[in-house]
């Protein structure tokens, strides 16, 4: 069967062909600068030549319906017809409380992600277009949604709920519900089918570190307790995104610089985290330029990021009873050996002994970095949530 996987944003749409019987990428790539001028769709070719077409694309169907001219352009396509799409996966940030695994899309559950869009305004309606635009493009097509928060939904109550008024989670479902829960999930089961450990029996620390960033503690196959929260602002510090601060703090900057509540979600998702501090750039790529610089500012910021992700993993491990498995991903996970080493220094009292021979500059390859004698095995996994999405739609409409 051959599964499109896609995943809609607001200005953005990316895709993911597969065929699932002979565990193949048939094609991939991105539509960016959807709804701006200077719109494009860019994917790589089976030899790797790189392509970029530029079209004007103001919306979600019109960006759709050229991605599937492509798949089956007698140029650059690699099928016949849009009748060999056996099914298509949705990546879906929001899922609320309603659902917790992934499900085949109907007219009720399209309602209930409706409903969901209060918890993820930005995220929840490019998502809700692109199953849309699908049902016009190709009507009958069985699709499917993946949730973000899904995996995270067996967190217990004392890991979810803030310590605000009980009514307000009963009215508005202010609680924490976590992110990058398809990531998590896949990377560590993959970490254990690697290592021959059995799932469901270990406890698991997942690093999903990229423009944004969340840490998971998983105990025997699920989740426990996750960084992120109602919304993807809170733990870790991130790209833009400022993670973990004193509301009290965000009440004070409200009253100092005259903002409204829509001012202050820009400055804490927008002009925050790396960008903010650093004063540089969003992009580690960059910070670590600075860095071999020596800027100040850049060192500052940077080591602000590691030590968060270091007091996370800390606090994990005590939650947990201790540690397995800790694995790293996402973009700086998988490719900032630096990031990997500062984190993981000094942590022999949790067993952790990272081999910095073989963490030293390795990037974005699949690789256990600990030493033989490390109680906890440190993995590198490179994620791929959207063979994860794939893996899930058969699965489901298998049954």
């Amino acid at each position: 069967m051959k599964i499109l996987v896609l995943n809609c944003g607001s200005s953005s749409v990316k895709y993911k062909l597969f065929d699932m019987d002979k565990n193949e990428v048939l094609a991939q790539g991105e539509v960016e600068r959807l709804g701006l001028e200077g719109s494009f769709l860019k994917f790589t070719q089976p030899d790797g030549t790189k392509v970029v077409l530029e079209k004007d694309m103001p919306e979600h169907n019109v960006a759709i319906e050229f991605i599937l001219s492509i798949l089956t352009d007698e140029t650059y396509g690699c099928i016949q017809s849009y009748n060999e799409i056996g099914a298509v996966g949705h990546r879906v940030v929001h899922g609320g409380e309603v659902f917790q695994s992934s499900v085949e899309i109907d007219n009720e559950v399209i309602g209930k992600l409706v409903e969901c869009i209060d918890l993820a305004p930005l995220h929840n309606p490019p998502n809700l277009k692109g199953i849309r635009a699908m049902s016009a493009l190709i009507p009958g097509i069985r699709q499917v949604g993946v949730f973000d928060t899904a995996f995270h939904q067996t967190m217990p109550d004392y890991a979810y709920m803030y310590g605000l008024p009980y009514s307000l989670y009963k009215k508005y479902g202010i609680r924490r519900y976590g992110f990058h829960g398809t990531s998590h999930r896949y990377v560590s089961k993959r970490a254990c089918d690697v290592l021959g450990l059995p799932y469901e029996q270990q406890r698991i620390i997942t690093c999903h570190l990229g423009n944004g960033g969340s840490i998971a503690a998983i105990k025997d196959g699920k989740s426990v307790d996750t960084t992120m929260g109602l919304t993807p602002v809170e733990g870790l510090v991130m790209g833009t995104r400022c993670g973990d601060v004193d509301a009290g703090a965000l009440c004070y900057i409200m009253d100092k610089e005259g903002l409204d509540a829509k001012g202050l979600s820009y400055l804490i998702n927008n002009r925050s985290g790396m960008y903010g501090l650093s004063g540089i750039s969003s992009d580690m790529r960059e910070i670590e330029d600075a860095i071999d610089e020596n800027d100040r500012r850049a060192i500052m910021a940077m080591s602000v990021y590691d030590y968060r992700i270091k007091k996370y993993i800390g606090a994990y491990a005590a939650a947990l009873g201790g540690v397995d498995v800790l694995v790293f991903t996402g973009g700086v996970g998988e490719n900032q050996w630096r990031t990997r080493s500062k984190v993981c220094k000094d942590m022999e009292f949790l067993g952790v002994k990272l081999d910095e021979e073989k963490n030293d500059g390795m990037r974005g390859q699949e690789m256990v970095i600990s030493t033989p004698d490390s109680k906890v095995t440190v993995i590198v996994v490179p994620t791929d949530e959207e063979y994860m999405i794939a893996c899930d739609t058969v699965a489901i409409l298998d049954k």
